[in-house]
């Protein structure tokens, strides 16, 4: 080989090199963003709206410059409405993909399956769905509902408003029914309620035979005492027990059911002409008027392509927490979680019913409070709602074991489990 023959291949290995290295430093110097949410099994029903959230505010996000310089790279994985798969997939994204944060999860039970990853790793996730409290992770941000906006605001209106004397809660199996339940139980007899006057009832998840459960309530109803349902039943069981009401000629004047989990997403793709009346409980409707919503609404149904297309309250959680964790990764001029985490104490962003959002020192946000009753086009119509926003509680005040447990995670207490009478931080401390 000549001179120049070795110069040709030594120019063309150079040149290889130079174009390896520069896309091993463009993949290093994107910002990776997990999406963890079910996009399969039971609860894709509702999840998989929340990843094309998710992917519409990074897509937002890039196109106005990106974040510290860098371009957002989404990581989507589906943990397939498996609990110990949710895992599995949050240790891929933390420990495989070195994300820099990740939104997701629906149900508790995902959450608290995913939990010790984050934990283990001090890594972020932001939770955009209302659950039961009981918990405040340095790791987690609480962009959804806490009982005390969301749970008790609806039973006072059912109490308060229509005059409700008799409960029933009705939840799948699993941690957030239960544990909203016993909370509502407890509060129910603070104000008076009997143990003969609540029935509880729970389901597994996909439970599609609701013909005996309804026939109960019914019959439960038939006292002559005005009865609601509470209603904590997840994902695509909604479908046949919204069915079977009709099917047995329930109305929201017989007996009200108050919805959690039940927003416009769920209700999209069904008749739902004999479910005018019954109530949902959220902090957010598609139907709000405000300049933000409007604004939101339109880029969801251009960015999804498809006028059909509905906006619900995690999409608006999911929306609140992407934006305050810009802000905060802005505000610390890093990615870094534990800059990140001290950085976004505090943070105010936009909702989209025309307010603000603040992050609080025990990592739930500032909400406003709606109860909307359902219209024929599966809308809801505003009925009720707070006078300005809920402050989160991430610590019932109604259940023996966490009425004196607060959680506050500046310094000098940083602990989400404190003790008040005893002075002691018993949950994860990491100072």
């Amino acid at each position: 080989m000549n001179i120049s023959s070795r110069m040709k291949v030594a120019i063309g290995i150079a040149y290889i090199a130079a174009v390896s290295s520069t896309a091993v430093q463009a993949q290093e110097d994107t910002i990776k963003v997990g999406i963890l949410h079910s996009l399969s099994g039971t609860m894709a029903i509702s999840e998989t709206t929340l990843k094309d959230t998710v992917l519409m505010m990074i897509e937002r996000q890039n196109a106005a410059g990106g974040l510290l310089g860098r371009q957002l790279e989404p990581v989507v994985v589906d943990p397939a409405s498996d609990w110990p798969l949710f895992a599995e997939k949050a240790r891929e994204l933390i420990e495989l993909q070195n994300v820099a944060v990740t939104f997701g999860c629906w149900t508790s039970v995902s959450r608290k399956s995913v939990l010790p990853v984050f934990e283990e790793h001090n890594s972020l996730l932001f939770y955009p769905v209302q659950y039961e409290g009981e918990e405040s992770s340095k790791s987690v941000f609480y962009t959804g509902a806490a009982p005390n906006q969301q749970a008790i605001p609806a039973v006072d209106y059912l109490m308060n408003e229509i005059g409700v004397e008799r409960w029933v809660l009705a939840g799948t199996d699993y941690v957030y029914p239960r544990t909203t339940n016993r909370i509502l139980e407890a509060y129910l007899k603070s104000k008076g309620v009997t143990d003969d006057d609540i029935m509880i009832n729970y389901t597994p998840f996909g439970h599609s035979d609701w013909q005996s459960i309804i026939s109960d309530i019914n019959n439960f109803g038939s006292a002559g005492r005005k009865t609601a349902v509470v209603s904590t039943i997840n994902g695509d069981a909604n479908v046949p027990f919204y069915i079977e009401l009709g099917n047995q000629g329930i109305s929201a004047e017989d007996i009200p059911v108050m919805a959690f989990s039940v927003g416009e997403e769920e209700l999209s793709g069904f008749d739902t002409s004999s479910l005018v009346g019954h109530l949902a409980a959220w902090n957010y409707f598609m139907s709000i008027p405000s300049e933000e919503n409007d604004k939101f609404i339109d880029e969801w149904l251009d960015f999804i392509g498809d006028d059909d297309r509905v906006s619900n309250d995690p999409m608006e959680a999911h929306y609140i927490g992407f934006n305050m964790w810009v802000e905060a990764v802005t505000k610390a001029g890093t990615t870094d979680p534990e800059a990140v985490q001290a950085a976004i104490i505090g943070v105010t962003v936009p909702n989209l019913t025309g307010g603000m959002a603040t992050m609080m020192p025990n990592h739930h946000i500032t909400k406003p409070v709606f109860i909307g009753e359902i219209q024929s086009d599966g809308q809801f119509d505003v009925v009720w709602e707070t006078s300005g926003t809920v402050v989160g509680d991430a610590w019932s005040d109604f259940l023996p074991s966490s009425m004196n447990i607060t959680a506050d995670w500046m310094p000098p207490l940083s602990c989400g489990n404190y003790n008040v009478t005893t002075g002691q931080c018993s949950g994860q401390n990491y100072e």
